[in-house]
């Protein structure tokens, strides 16, 4: 099913609970968004945003009403994962898998979760060797939008925006890096090889010149 005439993906989005918790089968809650707007993507895939998100995206597609696809899972209380400290080894798996840098530490240091930045998004569930992460209800009896809120939304969009920035430019980081390292062995090649012979050296430094000079030239593009 192709897009809907004047369908828009950010009003889409802007009706997402923002908990980039991808259990809409998407990697984020942008990626459900374009589904949706651009591929036809059902409205009930979505646990957080419960029966009220359908209800919101419903209005906004013009798809028909529908139940929760508990494919994806069921509509529940909002929560929030706190770590057990006790058993806590400092891998810092989570807070790599945390969409909104709500885990703090450093590698072999205790972890501890900032309640109000976590979505309860459970990403950092299975990545704990552990199981010291444990969900607690933060709603009582209130589930979906009832328990959530659009200002718990933006804030989440906006955690997660950091997020990816601050990946991206850790990832820019270290391919510098990387780039750097393997072009001072270029310069240096005889001393990083078991080559001997000239000849063959300068072929061996303009091959892998070339290759980086491909890595260097898509790194700049991907950036534009």
């Amino acid at each position: 099913m192709g897009q809907k005439s004047g369908l828009s993906a950010q009003r889409i989005l802007e009706a997402l609970p923002q908990t980039q918790c991808t259990r809409c089968g998407y990697p984020d809650c942008a990626g459900y968004a374009q589904a949706i707007a651009h591929e036809g993507a059902a409205i009930n895939q979505c646990p957080p945003g419960g029966a009220e998100g359908i209800a919101r995206l419903a209005a906004i597609t013009g798809q028909p009403l529908q139940p929760l696809n508990k494919a994806h899972g069921i509509e529940s209380q909002r929560t929030v994962a706190w770590i057990d400290e006790q058993w806590c080894i400092g891998c810092t798996l989570c807070i790599n898998a945390c969409p909104t840098d709500a885990i703090v530490g450093s590698h072999k240091r205790m972890h501890t979760v900032m309640e109000a930045h976590c979505t309860g998004c459970e990403l950092c569930l299975p990545v704990c060797p552990v199981d010291c992460i444990v969900l607690d209800n933060a709603s009582g009896s209130l589930t979906g939008w009832a328990a959530w809120s659009a200002e718990l939304a933006s804030h989440a969009a906006q955690r997660y925006a950091f997020h990816q920035h601050r990946t991206a430019l850790a990832e820019s980081e270290r391919q510098e890096r990387h780039q750097t390292k393997a072009q001072e062995h270029v310069q240096d090649l005889a001393a990083h090889s078991r080559i001997t012979d000239a000849q063959e050296l300068n072929k061996k430094r303009a091959v892998i010149q070339a290759a980086l000079d491909r890595a260097k030239t898509k790194a700049s593009s991907d950036k534009t």
